[in-house]
């Protein structure tokens, strides 16, 4: 997940805070026309924004900096709001240049004060690392957020909720920049903040439990996983019998800790290249417990849809979904018909809603086991001994779901690292596309793997002959 812009509620969170306390600051002695004037900037602005008009918005973004500087000189700490502000309307614009500049700009208008302690740090510091991470710098993104959530947690307490969404972005970029473990202590950090504040027994805590699940699963540690979904199960028929459906998140998170369990197995992950086992057929990991599906998954997911089909009024889209979960199951398993059949009852759950099904409308990855050397699995003890390069795919996938015959379509890879790519692809399964709510076969797919390839060593150049003295 890393090096994607974080989402817009987060960047008008940034832009009305600052755009509330620019409106405290302009109350300061002033002219009355000249604070009027900023007044009604500010309110256009945030006009602008609730719009998305952001060329209007940087116009006027850029207005009340320029109005804040005459009135309160270029390095006033008066100008960390105004400059903040354009920051945001910078970043939302996808122009991260500007957003780099104005945030930077900011930060060093007051940094240093107060030892640093100046809560008017934290906005424009959280902006500064969702820009680099929207620019792919997710290690730069980090030391700042992290500086952001320390601030936070030094002004408003260890426990405070308004630190989460400066953690959720300091945890995309801890997760970007591969550092797994400081990842982890961030997300049990952030339940620590939710469970503190609600109580170990509140309906509040079933969304955190399933964020952080979620996590303990991308990461391979599917009973851990599935520990934190049975709490939340737990919870929800404990603290809300008459509303089971809350508790339906977890069900179908536990029966997804099965399937991922039984495909991938208990992941390790290799240190160095090694070769590629099985001949490409297995569906199921070698080392992958029973190497079959638990039925509790499939339970799971029934006891979710008969939950969802008692709930009045029915929840169209949850139940959709819900279903083809339960068909993806059958397809892994083999069982093609039945996958089928909850195919086609997903399709038909969504007839009122038919703009709901377009995600159905494209085949969806389901199962792929990286190569050995691609980069998301190989850890080099010397990553400077090796080089990315990428294969760009099309392929073609059948109405079970099954990849035909990939096709290179571009690389900078050599040969083999094709090879060993399409062999691993050859292995992947997708959830068909539907029409009209039946499996169809697609062309063209594309995928792209990166891999990590040794940069050949130089040899060292074969000593110069020795010339024999001359005879004397």
């Amino acid at each position: 997940m890393a090096g994607v812009p974080l989402s817009i509620r987060k960047a008008l969170t940034i832009a009305f805070f600052a755009l509330a306390l620019s409106g405290a600051a302009a109350q300061s002695p002033a002219p009355v026309a000249q604070a009027d004037m900023r007044l009604a900037d500010q309110a256009a602005l945030k006009l602008a924004l609730e719009r998305n008009d952001l060329g209007g918005a940087a116009t006027l973004a850029r207005q009340i900096v320029a109005r804040s500087e005459e009135r309160f000189g270029k390095d006033s700490a008066e100008l960390v709001n105004p400059l903040t502000n354009l920051g945001t309307v910078a970043y939302r614009s996808g122009d991260f240049v500007a957003a780099e500049a104005a945030y930077q700009r900011a930060v060093r208008l007051i940094d240093g004060a107060l030892s640093g302690a100046d809560r008017r740090l934290v906005r424009p510091l959280q902006g500064l690392g969702e820009t680099w991470l929207a620019a792919g710098k997710p290690s730069e993104a980090a030391i700042v957020l992290k500086r952001a959530v320390d601030l936070s947690r030094n002004l408003d307490g260890l426990y405070n909720l308004e630190q989460l969404d400066l953690v959720d972005a300091l945890i995309e970029a801890l997760e970007g920049a591969d550092r797994l473990t400081e990842a982890e202590r961030e997300h049990q950090n952030a339940f620590r903040v939710v469970e503190t504040a609600y109580g170990k027994k509140d309906l509040r805590l079933v969304e955190p439990l399933d964020r952080y699940a979620r996590w303990y699963e991308s990461v391979g540690r599917y009973a851990t996983a599935r520990g934190l979904h049975a709490r939340a199960l737990a919870l929800a028929e404990e603290l809300s019998p008459t509303r089971s459906v809350l508790g339906v998140p977890a069900l179908r998170g536990l029966a997804r800790t099965w399937l991922l369990e039984a495909l991938y197995g208990p992941e390790v992950e290799p240190t160095a290249a090694g070769p590629e086992m099985g001949d490409g057929t297995e569906l199921f990991a070698p080392n992958a417990g029973t190497g079959r599906l638990n039925n509790d998954g499939e339970r799971a997911l029934r006891f979710a849809l008969a939950i969802l089909d008692a709930q009045k009024p029915s929840d169209p889209v949850l139940r959709s979904e819900t279903l083809v979960q339960l068909a993806d199951w059958h397809l892994i398993a083999g069982n093609g018909s039945r996958a089928n059949g909850f195919y086609a009852d997903a399709w038909k759950a969504l007839e009122a809603s038919p703009e709901q099904r377009r995600w159905l409308e494209s085949p969806r990855l389901l199962f792929y086991r990286a190569p050995a050397t691609a980069a998301s699995r190989l850890r080099p003890t010397d990553p400077t001994e090796y080089v990315a390069r990428n294969v760009l795919f099309r392929v073609r996938v059948g109405r079970d779901g099954k990849v035909i015959e990939p096709t290179v379509e571009s690389s900078d890879a050599p040969e083999a690292a094709q090879k060993s790519a399409a062999f691993a692809l050859r292995r992947a399964r997708y959830a068909p596309r539907l029409e009209n709510g039946e499996p169809m076969e697609s062309e063209g797919v594309p995928f792209r793997e990166t891999m990590l390839v040794r940069i050949p060593k130089e040899k060292p150049a074969p000593p110069a002959p020795e010339v024999p003295h001359p005879a004397r």
